[in-house]
């Protein structure tokens, strides 16, 4: 789990800093295969000789994740106290401003990078559809076709380039990350400026080549990532820092921030602000408080108002080849809702299919994932190959499956032009003659935004054959499982309303008989369900999709048909970023314990004997405890003659110690610090540093002499750790310690002659592969 993390629970952590980090969807099911393997030495004790002098450590086990937690308690040591009492009113109002201008910073900053996406999307794909278009008008079919495929695997090419070589862990959707971060776990490199540049100009490119992906699962990752890097006050390795932004520089206010980026994300993916805020909340974040509802609210505002400027912009017609429609708003509320018991029967059906296919989907895509996962680890090379291959093989499904529909007479009642000759349009010419269009080429020859504009359309209710939806529908759905995992940003959202909604406007066509609902409607009511049974979000999806297509009256058979599908869903699997997640060895902590913790207690999953620090400890011991063992956090006890008996004065982190050392405030003798050292020492100089520019063991430069002197630990100790008693369920401690946000959690014992610490917890200690490990006859799923 955590490379300095796992306290003093019988396992010490290899050390792995040179080792390649795993990424994006590259080298995943690595974590937790080799965890498996070691499982058996974590209940085997890590073996300490204490003594006046020294402690010896002999290493029994190792775990080999590359994963930190991050600390989102506030430590609450004497520096940090002197600190927050020394704070004038001034400066407490600037912190409060600054966390408003974030916000705002962050609300711009996602909104542009929102409306650039999709503008070059639009433009990019526009051309290459209008070339292809042009080629097929002219009867030239084999260039047009060498034409499509060639820029979809040039620009495939560009976006698995940007991720095989600059950021792999711009790889994916991002959002499993993005979860993953809020639950307390810092993944190499997810949310680095490399990464946010990759993600923009990968997802560009990848959708742009005509995979079935979408731009809107990256647009969370995104925002996320420029939250980020405007929360640790920009980067030092490229040069942008800005000292003014040092209160920051700690992963509560970052873990902040971030919430609003993911929030922000959604907003400019789908327009819809309410619709963030409500994301971030059920799906993303796993720690919640009024006073970020604020501030994620007004974020989500900014972000609107920036779409809002650029689609009044592009009305003027200075946006290039981007279509009328704006910023993906789907209207079918020019349809006349009126729905009836059968209405409402068929919407069940329709939701109960789709939680049984979305939970398919969800096992196909756990298994692609895995399967490429083999063929990534092997290099950059074989990651672009898989990318061009997936590229090749969606460019001929799009253009050569149009070529088995029917051509269909133009509706002579439309007010839109039919054929449509321009990049996208309801009716496609294609092959056909004139005055005839190709309803085929109309969803796989255009951009993903306008195939699901012509679906949602309840304005032509018979354009699409039946046996033309049902192609498309099972092309999409397939295509959309075998690209994700590839070395691109991709996101699933839109695949699985393309799939949704092909699938709902064909379940339409077949209801006609018995159901009134407009086929549109029914297509709107396919993406909700497919989206239920494969994401498993219901209050957020609901309202996403209600700014989405401007029609509140379909409110309660959206409500309906997500319910529906996302419990027959969980009737067979997890949800799709849940499954990801554990494809990717994140060990997240979920919001509810597993069963068959209520049968254990603290004590039983805490292993081997404590390295302790004393209040007041010599500088060798501290440096040999730090050489020789990976871990964070090390409990500080008082002894007689400092305390009556020994008693826990509290917590000491890894990188306090590290500062601490560093600035050499020793003492020869064994005596309490001066209050001088809150002169010397601030509060800043134990903020958190970005990534790889913290003290490392091998900056101290401690003399021979110094070895035998004494530092005093309770300045920078935190004297009120979370506790809980050795009795306590591990299901109650796991729901404790995930919505407290915590690293480390103390057991204290239950009687008082006993020493003062039993051990200390770690996420670790709470994952089911440690736990099921410890006890393999526990039953995983029984619980009493």
């Amino acid at each position: 789990m955590d490379k300095e993390d796992d306290v003093n629970h019988g396992d010490n952590v290899q050390d792995i800093e040179n080792e390649a980090p795993l990424d994006g969807n590259q080298e995943i099911g690595r974590y937790w295969s080799e965890f498996s393997e070691r499982n058996m030495t974590y209940s085997q004790p890590l073996l300490v000789k204490r003594t006046n002098t020294t402690s010896q450590i002999a290493i029994v086990g190792a775990n080999l994740s590359p994963i930190e937690s991050l600390d989102y308690e506030i430590f609450e040591n004497e520096i940090f106290k002197q600190d927050w009492r020394s704070r004038k009113k001034v400066q407490i109002f600037q912190y409060v401003i600054l966390k408003w201008a974030f916000a705002l910073l962050i609300g711009l900053g996602t909104g542009l990078v929102g409306v650039f996406n999709t503008l070059a999307v639009e433009n990019i794909a526009g051309f290459k559809l209008l070339l292809t278009t042009s080629l097929m008008s002219k009867q030239r079919y084999l260039e047009a076709f060498l034409a499509y495929a060639g820029l979809n695997m040039f620009l495939a090419a560009a976006a698995g380039a940007l991720c095989a070589f600059i950021a792999p862990a711009a790889a994916g959707s991002g959002i499993p990350e993005v979860k993953a971060y809020l639950n307390g776990i810092d993944g190499h490199s997810i949310l680095a400026p490399s990464t946010l540049f990759v993600k923009i100009f990968g997802s560009i490119f990848g959708v742009s080549a005509g995979f079935v992906v979408g731009k809107e699962g990256p647009m969370v990752h995104t925002g996320a990532c420029i939250a980020s890097l405007l929360g640790q006050g920009g980067s030092r390795k490229y040069g942008l820092t800005c000292k003014w932004l040092k209160y920051f520089k700690n992963d509560r206010d970052r873990r902040d921030m971030i919430t609003c980026g993911a929030a922000a994300g959604v907003a400019a993916a789908f327009r819809a602000p309410v619709g963030g805020v409500l994301f971030a909340l059920e799906e993303a974040a796993s720690w919640w408080r009024s006073a970020l509802l604020w501030r994620t609210f007004f974020t989500t505002a900014v972000v609107a108002i920036v779409l809002r400027a650029a689609i009044q912009l592009c009305a003027t017609g200075k946006c290039g080849l981007f279509g009328e429609g704006g910023l993906i708003m789907y209207d079918v509320s020019s349809a006349k809702v009126t729905y009836s018991v059968a209405d409402v029967l068929a919407a069940l059906i329709l939701g109960a299919i789709a939680g049984v296919l979305g939970s398919i989907y969800n096992h196909l895509v756990d298994k692609v994932v895995r399967t490429y996962s083999f063929i990534n680890e092997k290099g950059p090379a074989f990651k672009m190959s898989l990318v061009i291959a997936i590229a090749l093989l969606t460019s001929c499904c799009f253009y050569f499956l149009p070529w088995v529909a029917n051509c269909i007479p133009c509706p002579g009642d439309q007010t839109v032009k039919c054929p449509s000759a321009d990049e996208s349009g309801d009716y496609k010419i294609f092959q056909c003659p004139p005055g005839h269009y190709n309803d085929l080429a109309s969803l796989f020859l255009n951009t993903n935004d306008d195939a699901i504009r012509n679906l949602f359309s309840s304005r032509i209710t018979k354009e699409f054959h039946i046996s033309s939806l049902f192609i498309y529908f099972v092309t999409i759905y397939f295509l959309g499982i075998i690209t994700y995992g590839i070395a691109i940003p991709s996101g699933l959202f839109i695949p699985v309303i393309l799939a949704g909604a092909a699938y709902g406007r064909l379940i339409g066509r077949l209801f006609e008989p018995i159901a009134k609902l407009d086929t549109g409607l029914f297509a709107l009511l396919g993406a909700a369900s497919f989206l239920g049974g494969t994401m498993r979000m219901t209050v957020s999806l609901c309202v996403i999709l209600l700014e989405l297509t401007n029609d509140l009256l379909l409110l309660p058979l959206v409500m309906l048909v997500l319910l529906v599908s996302k419990t027959v869903g969980d009737s067979f699997n997890k949800g799709v970023y849940d499954q990801i997640l554990k494809i990717k060895g994140l060990p997240y902590l979920e919001a509810h314990a597993e069963p068959y913790m209520r049968n254990l207690v603290a004590r039983d999953v805490v292993s081997g004997p404590l390295v302790t620090f004393s209040g007041i400890e010599r500088v060798a011991n501290i440096l040999h405890a730090l050489d020789t063992t990976g871990h964070n956090g090390f409990p500080v006890i008082d002894e007689p003659p400092f305390s009556d008996a020994p008693e826990l004065c509290g917590l000491v982190l890894r990188s306090h110690l590290l500062v601490l050392l560093k600035g050499k405030n020793f003492s020869r003798d064994r005596v309490f610090a001066a209050q001088s050292i809150y002169q010397r020492l601030s509060a800043l100089d134990f903020a958190k540093a970005g990534l790889g520019k913290g003290i490392k063991l091998e900056d101290l430069d401690i003399e021979e002499e110094e070895m035998d002197m004494y530092v005093d630990l309770h300045p920078i100790t935190n004297a009120s750790p979370y506790t809980v008693v050795e009795t306590m369920s591990l299901a109650k401690a796991a729901i404790l310690f995930r919505q407290l946000g915590l690293r480390h959690m103390c057991v204290v014992p239950k009687s008082q002659e006993r020493p003062p610490i039993v051990g200390i917890l770690t996420r670790h200690d709470f994952m089911p592969e440690h736990v099921l490990g410890l006890y393999p006859d526990i039953k995983p799923h029984k619980g009493h």
